[in-house]
């Protein structure tokens, strides 16, 4: 069984793609046909523009999924690469959170005409927002560090099970600074 977590993530992440691609396909049919069809009165060209400059993104991510994630077999079937992991944390779970939210955009914009393109902006506001608590969190997990840490914070919390086991027999009574 040599290989077997690389033959798993192959075979995970074959079909993570494969279903991506079966999403967009049917998401981007949809719009075009929703929009030719049902809406024809309010399909203009803008609105093509519109999608496709909007739709961009989830496009190069996709195709950025593709390159990193695809297996690569030899010409005989053994796996030669099985890509990287697609289920990771980090810039890759943005990355599907971006495809999905053009995804939810391009949906709606299907149904609701090209106001609901406006949905879009909640991305970059997503960003900042999750930049601003990393940033923070990591602020409060460095001012440890410092050394000058707050005579309230080490009053409140920070006082262990002995400590308190031997102020309750009346020991030696620990003075926090």
């Amino acid at each position: 069984m040599a290989q077997k977590a690389a033959k798993q993530l192959a075979a995970r992440n074959t079909a993570i793609l494969n279903r991506t691609h079966l999403i967009s396909l049917a998401i981007t049919v949809y719009f075009v046909l929703l929009r030719l069809l049902v809406f024809r009165a309010s399909c203009t060209r803008a609105t093509y523009l519109l999608y496709g400059f909007l739709s961009a993104p989830a496009f190069i991510i996709e195709f950025w999924f593709e390159r990193i994630g695809r297996p690569v077999t030899t010409t005989n079937g053994e796996l030669k690469k099985s890509g990287e992991d697609l289920e990771a944390k980090g810039l890759t779970d943005f990355m599907w959170d971006v495809l999905y939210w053009t995804w939810g955009c391009t949906v709606t914009a299907g149904i609701l005409g090209d106001k609901a393109w406006w949905g879009y902006i909640v991305i970059p506001v997503y960003s900042v927002w999750l930049a601003w608590t990393t940033f923070g969190g990591m602020k409060k997990g460095m001012a440890g560090m410092a050394g000058g840490g707050s005579s309230a914070d080490t009053a409140d919390g920070a006082v262990s099970n002995r400590q308190k086991k031997q102020e309750k027999r009346g020991g030696q009574k620990v003075q926090y600074r």
